[in-house]
């Protein structure tokens, strides 16, 4: 079921597809530039997304229409408390006819896989995603089925504060490549909201699509050539040291969250044309990627810090390399 690989696209046309797909989203999702821009990015670096915020603000409409753009194929699971691990992966199902059991697969064998509000289910059942997000293959009954490629999850959850709501294994959390916070759009954007919806006269807001599996699967390819200084590198490995090192910090971005950050930060100079990385890059997508694999102390916790805030700090405070690398 996996795709042969493909021939790199040249980075100035993955750039220049990456824009067309924001642009089309762009259409339909407003006041998300941002967070967009940084879940298109991780899918170029073949990671998952995971949105979190309050309910409400088209964290839904905003996967869709990523998935829609990207041509893939599109499956939803709405994630809630009676939802069981077989119901994401499938199951072996009697058959009749040959008196004998079949797999029945489950809606994670797809393109992109939309886990809607997944901190609504069981924890239990949140693992059976980890699998298929770390190896790209399910387990069902002792026999291993590979997933499609490309495979991603775009997952949204609400604050754990909210009623009804588990919070996230600690291993499925780190294998989201990023965690993006929405946020309440201003009034003017939310006036553009209400105007399109009425000029529209209809709930449904089509997207159009810009590329398909094979093209994203070359254009993944393209990132990957990329090149990244040294220097570069070291400064990914010193940010996620520091978190490590915090004294608000009980436990720190492991190696995974600096592969994160590092691979991230190439996609993102790849949408914007160049094929070297420099350390605005780096910034740019430092709490995305690293934010969300801290675990505060009680105290810190305690006295309403952020992790997001932690990894702004520690922006400010690991020295990056001076100027852009002469690669490329």
């Amino acid at each position: 079921m996996t795709e042969p690989a493909l021939e790199p696209l040249p980075v100035a046309e993955v750039g220049r597809l990456g824009t067309a797909v924001l642009d089309e989203v762009g259409t339909v999702v407003v006041g998300m530039s941002g967070p967009l821009r940084t879940a298109l990015a991780a899918v170029l670096a073949g990671g998952h997304v995971l949105f979190e915020d309050v309910p409400g603000l088209g964290k839904t409409l905003a996967a869709r229409s990523l998935a829609t753009a990207l041509g893939l194929d599109f499956r939803r699971v709405q994630c809630t408390p009676d939802l069981l691990p077989l119901d994401i992966t499938g199951s072996n199902v009697f058959d009749p006819a040959t008196s004998s059991f079949a797999f029945r697969p489950g809606p994670v064998f797809t393109g992109l896989l939309l886990a809607d509000e997944v901190n609504r289910t069981a924890p239990k059942t949140q693992s059976a995603l980890l699998e298929a997000m770390a190896e790209r293959q399910v387990t069902v009954d002792g026999t291993t089925y590979p997933l499609p490629a490309p495979f991603h999850v775009l997952a949204t959850s609400n604050p754990v504060e909210y009623e009804g709501t588990y919070p996230l294994p600690e291993a499925q959390l780190d294998r989201f490549m990023v965690r993006l916070a929405v946020g309440y759009p201003d009034a003017e954007q939310e006036s553009d909201v209400l105007l399109r919806r009425l000029a529209r006269g209809a709930e449904a807001a089509p997207v159009r699509q810009v590329v398909d599996a094979s093209t994203l699967l070359a254009m993944q390819a393209g990132v990957e050539t990329v090149a990244v200084d040294r220097d570069v590198v070291r400064y990914c490995v010193a940010l996620a040291a520091a978190t490590r090192g915090h004294t608000g910090v009980e436990v720190g971005a492991s190696p995974r969250g600096s592969q994160a950050l590092l691979l991230l930060a190439r996609a993102v100079a790849v949408l914007d044309g160049r094929s070297y990385v420099v350390p605005e890059d780096v910034k740019e997508v430092a709490v995305a990627a690293l934010a969300h694999r801290l675990t505060l102390t009680v105290t810190t916790w305690a006295s309403g810090a952020s992790t997001q805030a932690v990894v702004r700090e520690l922006l400010g405070r690991v020295p990056a390399p001076a100027g852009a690398p002469a690669v490329g």
